[in-house]
C-alpha cells in the first residue's frame, strides 16, 4: 500500500472510533436522560486518552526507550510505529557511520607518517596516530598544540598562513634534532587540518649524497678535459689533413663536455644555496644590453633580435645569478628557434608591483604533456634535436634555482609550431627604484 492510502485509513479508523465512542454516550445520555453530560464526560475521556498517548510518546522518546512496532490501529498507533522505524534506521545510520569513523581511524592509525587533525583557530591538536606519538613525543591524551610541539616561527608562520598548498620539508623533530621532517597540512574540514608529518632524514641524506658526488665528479674532470682540450688545440689540421674531421668532431664534443662540468658545478653550487648571501641592486638596462650582444654573437644574423625595457626598473638580488638565468633562456631561444625566426627579450612591469622578464621566440614550440617536466635536470624534449644545437639540458634547472633564490617563479606557455614563452616573474620585493625615463629598446 502507498503512504497515502495507509494515511487514509489511520485517518478513517480514528475518525470511525472517535464517532462511535461519541454516539454511543448520545444514545446511552438519551435513555437516561442525561444527554449532555454524557456527551461532555465522554469528550472530555476522548481527550484525556489522547494526551495520555502523547504523553507516553514523549516520555519514550525523552528517555530514548525503543517505541512498539505495531500494526497501525489509528493514527497514535501509526504514529509509534513510524517513530520506531525511524529510530531503527537511525541506529542502523549512526552504526554504519561508527564504522567508518573505526575504519578511517584503523587506516589512520596504520599509516607510515605520522597524522595529526589540529584546530584551525587555535592551533590544538584533537587527535594523533600512534606513528604521532612515537615521531614528536606527544602524549595520548594530551597532544598538545602545534606551536608547543614546534616552537619555531617557521613553523608557526606556516601554519597560521594555512599553507595546504606547499608542504614544509627539512624540520628537526622535537625529540632529536638529527631527525628531519617534513609538513604538508590537507583541509580535513572547516575547523580542522589534517597535519601530515614524514620522517625524511633518509631522503635528504640521500639528496645531499647525490649532489656531493656530482660535485665531486666535476670537480675532478675538470683537469682531464683541460688536459685533452690543450693537446687538441696543439693539433693543427693543416699538419694532419686526414685526420681534420676527426679533430673537429673532438673539439666539439671536448667543448661539449667541459659546458656539461661547468653547469653541474653551477648546478650544484646553487642547490647547496639556501638563500643569497646578499642582495644588491642589479642593473636591468646594461644586463639588457649584454644579453642582446650574447644572443647576437650565438645567433650570427639568422635570426631577428629585439630586446624591449618597458620596464624601467632595477631588481635585487645577485647580478651574476641572474644574468646566468636570463642568458640560458636567451641562448635556448637562439637554439630552438629556426633560421629568419624572431626571438624577443621584453622587461615589463607586473600588475601587482613587481616585474616580469620574458624570451619569446618563433621556434619549434613544445608538446603540452612535456611542460611540466622541462625543468628537470637533462630532461629534454628531444633528445637529437638537443644533441645537434649543443644543449646539456641543465639551462633550464638553472633558471629555476636561480629564481627560487630570488622569491621568484618561472612561468612557461609553448604552442607547437608557434613557438614558446619563458618568463620570470618576480614579485614587488624584488623591485629597486624605478627609473624616470619612457620604456624602449635597449
Amino acid at each position: 500500500m502507498t503512504v497515502g492510502s495507509l494515511l487514509r485509513r489511520a485517518w478513517r479508523q480514528s475518525v470511525a472510533r472517535l464517532l462511535l465512542i461519541l454516539c454511543g454516550a448520545a444514545a446511552l445520555g438519551l435513555l437516561l436522560g442525561a444527554f449532555w453530560p454524557l456527551l461532555a464526560l465522554a469528550a472530555f475521556a476522548i481527550l484525556a486518552w489522547h494526551y495520555w498517548r502523547l504523553h507516553r510518546l514523549l516520555s519514550q522518546l525523552y528517555q530514548r526507550r525503543r517505541l512498539r512496532d505495531i500494526d497501525g490501529r489509528g493514527l497514535w498507533d501509526d504514529l509509534e510505529m513510524l517513530l520506531h522505524r525511524r529510530q531503527n534506521e537511525g541506529r542502523a545510520r549512526v552504526k554504519r557511520l561508527l564504522g567508518l569513523v573505526r575504519g578511517y581511524r584503523r587506516a589512520a592509525a596504520l599509516m607510515p607518517d605520522a597524522v595529526l587533525l589540529v584546530d584551525r583557530e587555535s592551533g590544538r591538536i584533537d587527535w594523533c596516530n600512534r606513528q604521532a606519538r612515537a615521531l614528536l613525543g606527544l602524549d595520548a591524551h594530551a597532544p598538545g598544540a602545534v606551536g608547543t610541539v614546534f616552537p619555531g616561527n617557521a613553523v608557526q608562520g606556516w601554519f597560521a598562513a594555512g599553507q595546504s598548498d606547499e608542504p614544509l620539508i627539512d624540520q628537526p623533530s622535537p625529540i632529536d634534532p638529527n631527525v628531519r621532517l617534513s609538513l604538508r597540512l590537507l583541509p580535513y574540514s572547516p575547523e580542522q587540518w589534517l597535519l601530515v608529518v614524514r620522517d625524511v632524514t633518509k631522503l635528504l641524506r640521500l639528496e645531499q649524497l647525490r649532489r656531493d658526488f656530482v660535485a665531486n665528479v666535476s670537480h675532478e674532470l675538470r683537469t682531464p678535459l683541460t688536459v685533452v682540450h690543450g693537446y687538441l688545440d696543439i693539433l693543427d689540421t693543416e699538419d694532419y689533413p686526414e685526420l681534420e674531421p676527426m679533430l673537429t668532431e673532438m673539439r666539439k664534443q671536448s667543448a661539449r663536455m667541459s659546458q656539461l662540468v661547468e653547469d653541474l658545478l653551477t648546478l650544484s653550487r646553487l642547490e647547496a644555496q639556501e638563500a643569497l648571501a646578499q642582495r644588491e641592486v642589479v642593473a636591468m638596462a646594461p644586463l639588457l644590453a649584454t644579453l642582446r650582444r650574447e644572443a647576437e654573437a650565438l645567433s650570427a644574423g639568422r635570426h631577428r633580435i629585439r630586446v624591449l625595457d618597458e620596464a624601467r626598473v632595477d631588481l635585487l638580488g645577485s647580478t651574476r645569478e641572474l644574468h646566468s638565468a636570463f642568458s640560458n633562456l636567451v641562448s635556448n631561444a637562439v637554439r630552438y628557434t629556426p633560421v629568419d625566426g624572431s626571438i624577443e627579450v621584453r622587461f615589463e612591469r607586473s600588475p601587482d608591483g613587481g616585474a616580469v622578464l620574458s624570451v619569446q621566440d618563433s621556434g619549434y614550440g613544445i608538446p603540452a604533456q612535456h611542460l611540466p617536466r622541462l625543468t628537470e635536470r637533462f630532461y629534454r624534449v628531444s633528445t637529437s634535436r638537443a644533441r645537434e644545437t649543443g644543449g646539456t639540458g641543465l639551462g633550464l634547472s638553472i633558471v629555476k634555482h636561480v629564481l627560487n633564490l630570488h622569491q621568484a617563479r618561472l612561468e612557461i606557455t609553448s604552442e607547437v609550431g608557434k613557438g614558446s614563452r619563458f618568463a620570470c616573474v618576480f614579485g614587488p620585493e624584488a623591485v629597486a627604484e624605478g627609473l624616470p625615463e619612457a620604456g624602449g629598446e635597449a
